[in-house]
């Protein structure tokens, strides 16, 4: 089992990431956005791994922290949550509001992300009511331009799922809105509107 890959950051979206280890072995890891804004693209880093092993895939998801992985692990665990909403709602919600949307039992946050709904979000909480415990988290922003900005939310909404034509235009109406806005809350609010 592979706990953490060190090394070189050669490929970054909002969704995933490509690290590059001293043998020249390049990981492609699917990312969540918390883990996107503490990343940058030629700088060495550890991301901490969880592998998915299926009949017809080998996929790994990296987290910049063991927190963010433990909740990532928790939600997986709840049955109708799989890795891709797992992160879906680790892109919407931080490690530290997902403990604390769990400890008010707020249904009404959960179900704001996109693909969950009251059913599954009751059983989120019901199952992680005892089992998460509050801790804090660091995440690092960056400032990039806007045109980064609108073309790497696009493109992560992309690789979520999400048409291209509809995440462009509200991509760009929450730009013109809210300047100075960083990638990973447009990306955030996008889910919420899409």
């Amino acid at each position: 089992m592979i706990e953490y890959i060190n090394g070189t950051v050669t490929e970054l979206t909002p969704a995933s990431a490509v690290i590059e280890t001293a043998g020249g072995v390049g990981y492609f890891l699917n990312i969540s956005l918390g883990t996107f804004s503490a990343l940058k693209q030629g700088e060495c880093t550890k991301l901490y791994v969880h592998e998915a092993i299926r009949e017809d895939a080998y996929v790994l998801y990296g987290f910049k922290g063991r927190r963010e992985r433990e909740i990532f692990q928790l939600l997986i665990s709840v049955s109708g949550v799989g890795p891709n909403t797992a992160r879906m709602i680790l892109s919407s919600l931080s490690p530290d509001e997902i403990e604390q949307v769990v400890a008010t039992e707020n249904i009404g946050v959960l179900k704001a992300v996109k693909g969950i709904g009251a059913k599954t979000a009751q059983r989120i909480i019901v199952d992680l009511k005892d089992k998460i415990k509050p801790a804090t988290s660091t995440l690092v922003s960056s400032m990039p331009r806007v045109s980064e900005i609108y073309e790497e939310a696009v493109a992560a909404l992309s690789m979520l799922g999400f048409p291209p034509q509809a995440s462009q235009k509200v991509v760009q109406k929450l730009l013109q809105n809210t300047p100075g806005i960083q990638v990973e809350e447009v990306i955030k609010q996008a889910l919420k509107l899409l």
